[in-house]
């Protein structure tokens, strides 16, 4: 990933990963110097933009990408979590397990259903796309598994992560066993282990009402709201 400094003195960053997302974190930053981040990457591919709405919504303008806005184009709700505040559901005949510890089948198709209820997450072929995700998540030991009476009911993870915060994402519980609490159980009980190692805040984008509502009845707080945008002419370039 690469990343300028805005501003000077700095009043904001601008990255861009290699798959050519982008990622605006500039509330302070003058339009003449969003002007000039465009600049800075008027040569790369760009796929899509990451951020909280104001800014990517004026960054599309000011790179003149609305009319590539044909693919995912999605506003959700952010929220944050100091992990002092955790609550951690009460449950019994539970543990969490790395996702190596689960039968590595059962948890590709979880990925593969996740995938296909997600609009604008997969970009290749959906067996391929899963095991690749599983196997970056064995790499980084990033994501987790709920056992429930000894079978495993529902998985979570972080997306990424720092010394004192992480990101929370690919939370997924199959179709047959939603609505009993599992998702919540699981994040919450990550989000302990983390807190365990040093971690203290925890931040993630609600893609539904459901979901909204199991992050906020383990503490986490409204932050906001961040825009998810990916492009479907991904090849072309900025």
């Amino acid at each position: 990933m690469s990343f300028w400094l805005l501003g000077n003195p700095l009043r904001g960053v601008l990255g861009i990963t290699n798959e050519g997302i982008v990622f605006p974190q500039c509330p302070n930053v003058k339009r003449a110097e969003l002007f000039a981040a465009w600049d800075l990457i008027q040569n790369r591919a760009v796929s899509g933009i990451i951020g909280e709405t104001a800014q990517v919504r004026d960054f599309v303008k000011i790179a003149g990408w609305r009319d590539r806005l044909t693919g995912l184009n999605d506003d959700e709700p952010a929220f944050s979590l100091n992990l002092n505040n955790l609550v951690v559901p009460q449950m019994e005949d539970v543990r969490l397990v790395p996702l190596a510890g689960v039968d590595r089948n059962q948890v590709i198709a979880w990925r593969k259903q996740y995938l296909q209820e997600t609009p604008g997450l997969l970009h290749k072929e959906l067996d391929k796309q899963a095991r690749e995700d599983l196997k970056r998540y064995l790499e980084r030991d990033s994501h987790r598994a709920l056992i429930y009476k000894g079978q495993p009911v529902a998985m979570t993870g972080f997306n990424s992560a720092l010394s004192d915060v992480v990101k929370v994402g690919g939370v997924f519980t199959p179709r047959e066993l939603r609505g009993r609490s599992y998702a919540r159980t699981a994040v919450a009980l990550h989000l302990k282990e983390a807190r365990e190692a040093g971690v203290n805040r925890a931040v993630l984008f609600a893609a539904s009402n459901a979901a909204a509502r199991a992050y906020i009845a383990i503490g986490f707080m409204p932050a906001g709201s961040v825009s998810l945008i990916l492009f479907n002419d991904q090849t072309d370039s900025a």
